[in-house]
């Protein structure tokens, strides 16, 4: 049986042996990955399936209520802020949107 220190050796060194093959695998597949983008014109939208534009237009919601005291703004998606929670949101409601 190996000791604790000639296993700790043995570790230290499949560690940087793994470190060496993840890095050739990484850069090889990296390199067919930009060979098969360029080769059939995908998109971001076809690899990942929602452009980050679009991904930021779904989080980007125009404010809808408007605290009238501090005017601190919000567009009605999530959890409700203390200023209107529990009350009218008609009174709270923003003009234009």
């Amino acid at each position: 049986m190996m000791s604790y220190r000639e296993l700790k050796e043995k570790a230290s060194e499949l560690d940087l042996l793994i470190r060496e093959a993840r890095n050739a695998e990484f850069c090889a597949a990296l390199e067919e990955v930009r060979m098969r983008v360029a080769e059939f014109g995908f998109t971001q939208e076809d690899v990942f399936g929602v452009a980050s534009d679009q991904r930021r237009r779904r989080f980007n919601k125009r404010p809808r209520y408007r605290n009238p005291e501090t005017g601190i703004e919000w567009c009605g998606w999530g959890r409700e802020p203390f200023w209107i929670k529990g009350k009218d949101r008609k009174q709270f409601e923003i003009e234009d949107a």
